[in-house]
């Protein structure tokens, strides 16, 4: 196993992670929505990468392409869902 291709991956999984997380706090401290749109959106990438970990890393003869696909567009779904939704005329 080469050692870059896993750095790299678990770090994206951590920045997501991260992201999320501030996201979070951010959205309890202000309740404004479209952060609670944005963290949701996160759980969902943060997913992907895991995912992608799984994949590529410990799994490699598993095919998690397709839960790695629908994760993304749920992410992109939801995201694109919350910014639809807090649209103010």
């Amino acid at each position: 196993m080469n050692l870059m291709p896993f750095l790299v991956y678990v770090l994206c999984f951590v920045t997501s992670l991260a992201c999320l997380v501030l996201l979070l706090r951010a959205y309890f401290r202000t309740r404004n929505r479209m952060l609670l749109w944005s963290s949701v959106s996160f759980v969902f990438l943060a997913l992907n990468n895991l995912l992608l970990v799984l994949d590529l890393v410990f799994l490699p003869n598993v095919d998690l392409k397709l839960p790695r696909l629908i994760s993304s567009v749920a992410a992109a779904a939801v995201l694109l869902f919350g910014f639809l939704w807090e649209t103010e005329y």
